[in-house]
C-alpha cells in the first residue's frame, strides 16, 4: 500500500523553498524508521493535492531525496524509500581551498566566462526558471605549473557579481562566502569515466586516460541552491579522500 506524508503543514511564510520543507520531512521520516526501506510512496499527484503543493514543487522534493540516495523510482512499481547509502562526513571545500590548504598554491585559467540562460536540466538542479541568466563558467585548475582539473559552474547572476579577472585570482567559493552567502549543504556524485580528446589537451593526457567526476549542488542556509558544479579531475594526480566514523 502506498504511502501519504502525515503531520507536514508546508510553512509558506518561510524563507525555506517548500520543496525543501517537504524534503526535510520526508528525510527525517525515512531516517527515523517511520518509512523503513521498502515503502512505497503516493504518486506525486496525490501528494501534491495532499499538501496543497504544485506538481513541479513536489516533483523538486523527490528528485532532491532521489539524488541523496533515499528514494528510487521503479518502473510499474512507483517511488519507493532505499536502504540508505552510507554517508562520510566530507567538508563542503573547492579544490582551490584543497589546495591552498596542502600548502600546494593553486593557479586558475578561465577558459570561457558567459551570462546566459542555462541547459534546461541545470535550470532544474538549480530551482530557477529556464529563462534565468545564471553566469556560466569553465575554468583550469593548476597545481604550480600543473593541469588538475577542468572545472564548469552555473551560478545565478542575481546572487553576487563574478568576473573573469576575479575567477582567475580568487576560488569561486572564496567569491561566494565574501558576497556574504554561506554553504551549508551539498549533495554530490563522484563518478569516473574516460577522458575525451579535448579534455585530454588540456589536463595533459592521454585520450581515453581515467577521469574522476564531481557533481555538486551547493545550498546556502535557507536551503537554496546557489552553485551547481560539473567537475572532472586527472585520475593520475587527484583522489577524493573520506574519513570514516563508526556511529
Amino acid at each position: 500500500m502506498a504511502e501519504s506524508i502525515p503531520q507536514l503543514v508546508v510553512d509558506r511564510t518561510s524563507p525555506v523553498p517548500l520543496y525543501f520543507q517537504v524534503a526535510q520531512h520526508l528525510e527525517q521520516l525515512i531516517e527515523s524508521g517511520v518509512y523503513p526501506p521498502g515503502t512505497r510512496l503516493d504518486n506525486e499527484i496525490l501528494l501534491a493535492d495532499q499538501l496543497g503543493l504544485s506538481r513541479p514543487t513536489m516533483r523538486r522534493a523527490i528528485e532532491y531525496l532521489v539524488d541523496r540516495g533515499l528514494l528510487v523510482r521503479k518502473r510499474g512499481v512507483g517511488t519507493q524509500v532505499v536502504q540508505p547509502k552510507v554517508r562520510r562526513p566530507v567538508e563542503l571545500s573547492s579544490l582551490f581551498d584543497d589546495l591552498r590548504a596542502a600548502g600546494r598554491e593553486p593557479h586558475t585559467e578561465v577558459l570561457s566566462f558567459e551570462i546566459q540562460a542555462p541547459p534546461e536540466a541545470v535550470a532544474e538542479k538549480l530551482g530557477v526558471p529556464p529563462d534565468t541568466e545564471v553566469y556560466v563558467i569553465e575554468r583550469l585548475r593548476y597545481t604550480g605549473d600543473e593541469p588538475l582539473s577542468i572545472m564548469h559552474n552555473y551560478i545565478p547572476t542575481t546572487l553576487l557579481p563574478l568576473s573573469r579577472e576575479a575567477l582567475a585570482e580568487q576560488g569561486l567559493y572564496d567569491l561566494i562566502r565574501a558576497a556574504g552567502i554561506g554553504l551549508t549543504i551539498a549533495t554530490q556524485t563522484i563518478g569516473g569515466r574516460a577522458a575525451r580528446a579535448a579534455e585530454a589537451r588540456l589536463l595533459d593526457e592521454k585520450p581515453g586516460a581515467p577521469l574522476l567526476t564531481m557533481n555538486r549542488i551547493a545550498y546556502d542556509e535557507a536551503g537554496r541552491a546557489v552553485e551547481y558544479g560539473s567537475h572532472i579531475y586527472r585520475a593520475s594526480r587527484y583522489t577524493f579522500e573520506l574519513t570514516l566514523t563508526t556511529g
